[in-house]
């Protein structure tokens, strides 16, 4: 009879538990249709920002000139692949990283192939944006890579000239950003 009043009390822990544990969140989530996509590598839903980590995509505004011999903003190419591998591939994706600063969750996402050779096999997203050639690997400041796998990825996209590489005046979205950072820093110094 001793133990009844321990195990009355862990029963009650259990169920008071319980409701909180069915109310958490699951770790892995889908892109919702209705998402909101702002970038080639990035979109919005709920209220909250998500962002492939390690993943830089072509910057709006910025062009190339394709074998039309027409300019086309960069950007929307790489927001156009993003969204239909999106819709043909229905990823699921996981918390990486937060930046408060930025208000932005960063994620990776995996899909499982849905049919053709590769059916059933598992493909990373940002692997798939950058392997096709609409996106790049995100660089630190001091240019590293931020995550390397995408880095290879992206020697191999341009060694092949896929997707946006097939392009001689592609801007490379990195070397934009680093201009900026450096301009920025000159101009800070007195």
């Amino acid at each position: 009879m001793r133990y009844l009043p321990a195990r009355a009390a862990m029963a009650v822990g259990l169920l008071i538990g319980a409701p909180a544990q069915a109310q958490s969140p699951a770790a892995w989530f889908p892109i919702p249709a209705n998402a909101v996509y702002l970038t080639g590598d990035s979109w919005s839903a709920g209220g909250v920002t998500y962002r492939l980590y390690g993943v830089q995509a072509c910057l709006r505004g910025t062009t190339f000139t394709n074998n039309l011999g027409l300019k086309r903003d960069c950007g929307e190419a790489s927001l156009a692949m993003l969204a239909a591998l999106v819709r043909d591939l229905r990823p699921q994706c996981y918390d990486a990283a937060e930046s408060r600063q930025a208000q932005t969750t960063f994620v990776f996402c995996v899909a499982t192939v849905p049919k053709g050779a590769g059916a059933g096999s598992r493909i990373d997203l940002g692997t798939a944006l950058i392997s096709t050639g609409f996106a790049f690997a995100a660089l630190k400041p001091d240019g590293k890579p931020v995550h390397t796998p995408y880095f290879v990825a992206q020697l191999v996209a341009e060694q092949t000239k896929a997707g946006l590489w097939a392009f001689t005046d592609v801007p490379d979205p990195n070397a934009v950003i680093m201009r900026a950072v450096h301009e920025s820093r000159r101009s800070a110094q007195p």
